[in-house]
């Protein structure tokens, strides 16, 4: 059995978290994972990590790879999907972030092991993260340590390649506007940190003047790990920013013009990055210059009429996406959108997807979404829109939107509303849009 590092430059001396203004090694690290191990039920098969402080969620990871104790996270905080977690998993214990307050308080405990002689099995099952599912039961989807450790060691090498040869000599320090809890959080700002020799600050800033505190308190070279909902606020804020080596995208497509105005606006290089929690991140692009993707060494991808079948040598088996894909190279494919995000109206088909892309485009909106709402038998079926536009009316942004839609995909209704329902990752759940489009078709 291979037995694998749990962390890569595990010099106990080396900065790995910035937390309550102080850097924190990975010795101290290791040493308050380990004092929360011993907290840990001796039969504990599994952890339902939901601390909500990066530095907490870190700790507590460390001490389940520590335990052999596989972390489990549920597709969201609501308590019947936290329980239903539960229920798989027979055993598994929670922890929150007052079940780390203590742990994290105090001075360093003594005695801790060497962390240059941890090792974690590569077949171990070190996380298991859970989407919604078609159904509406909890999908599992198990990571094996050595499938996670192959895949940050790439993701590293893309930042990396973004930044200065200067830059490339020194600890990155991660700065992230996403949660921990989720996969392109977990990727980003867990296992980075414990696997690619970065350091990652705690807080998880979401105003434009707290990105710019936070990346003010560590040093360069700064990596920025955000969304393109976010990104949108910090370019418009006009808010300075220091120095950002690389800023890092994802859950969601992110336009070109925004990544250039991101690289402008934040004296940045923008990194894309493309995965799913099945897959986690196969594929990145610089999304400023180039349109397609470049595949992670490794991945095979099969482009199929309704969905593409993705393979790696670390995957347990071949995934099938949603997405519909075109190979534009051995290593290079486009996304042409999705399943799920094709629809057809009169006997045309439209992207969802590009329609709320040239939504986004006409001036003085600030965000928005198009979408499909369901439809009585036999009627037809229309789209809708919800937009942030301050200062703007439906008659004018339609107006400016048919200069580049055709009439059958012109939103109808179009609804101007103070935000759209994100959550925290900036993602759009179709029942929250229903509800939304309910509730301000109901008041007009």
């Amino acid at each position: 059995m291979t037995q694998l590092a749990l962390l890569e430059k595990a010099d106990p001396g080396r900065p790995i978290l910035w937390s309550e203004g102080r850097s924190m090694s990975v010795g101290e690290l290791i040493a308050r994972a380990e004092r929360f191990a011993e907290r840990l039920p001796g039969d504990a098969a599994a952890l339902v990590n939901l601390c909500e402080r990066r530095d907490h969620f870190l700790i507590a990871y460390c001490a389940a790879l520590l335990e052999r104790c596989t972390t489990l996270l549920p597709a969201s905080r609501a308590v019947e999907a936290i329980d239903e977690v539960v229920a798989q998993h027979p055993g598994s214990v929670r922890c929150t972030d007052d079940d780390l307050a203590a742990v994290c308080a105090g001075p360093v405990p003594a005695g801790s092991r060497d962390p240059r002689t941890l090792r974690v099995p590569g077949d171990y099952i070190a996380q298991i993260a859970f989407t919604s599912g078609t159904t509406g039961r909890p999908q599992p989807h198990p990571k094996r340590w050595g499938a996670l450790t192959h895949g940050t060691r790439i993701n590293a090498e893309r930042i990396r390649e973004c930044f200065s040869a200067p830059q490339r000599a020194a600890t990155p320090w991660v700065v992230a506007t996403v949660p921990p809890q989720h996969m392109y959080g977990i990727e980003t700002s867990v296992l980075l940190p414990l696997l690619a020799d970065m350091a990652v600050h705690a807080s998880r800033p979401l105003f434009p003047a707290d990105v710019a505190r936070s990346l003010a308190e560590v040093p360069a070279p700064r990596v920025l790990v955000t969304t393109p909902v976010h990104l949108r606020a910090l370019v418009d804020s006009g808010q300075p920013f220091p120095a950002v080596a690389v800023t890092v995208s994802a859950t969601a497509p992110l336009d070109a013009g925004l990544a250039a105005q991101a690289e402008s606006a934040l004296g940045t290089v923008m990194l894309e990055m493309f995965g799913s929690t099945e897959t986690c991140v196969i594929a990145s692009r610089r999304t400023a210059h180039e349109d397609s993707w470049l595949l992670y060494p490794g991945v095979r991808l099969e482009p199929g009429a309704e969905r593409a079948l993705v393979a790696a040598p670390w995957f347990d088996a071949p995934t099938h996406l949603q997405d519909l894909i075109e190979l534009t190279g051995a290593d290079r494919f486009r996304v042409r959108g999705r399943n799920l995000d094709m629809v057809e109206v009169a006997g045309k088909r439209a992207s969802l997807a590009d329609l709320t892309r040239r939504l986004l485009a006409v001036p003085g909106v600030a965000d928005a979404v198009v979408f499909q709402p369901d439809a009585a038998p036999g009627a037809v079926r229309r789209i809708a829109a919800l937009v942030v536009a301050p200062g703007l009316t439906p008659e004018g942004i339609c107006a400016h939107l048919s200069r580049s839609v055709d009439a059958a995909f012109m939103p109808r209704p179009l609804l101007l509303v103070p935000a759209l329902p994100r959550n925290e990752l900036g993602k759009l759940a179709r029942a929250r849009l229903m509800a939304e489009l309910e509730r301000e078709g109901a008041s007009r």
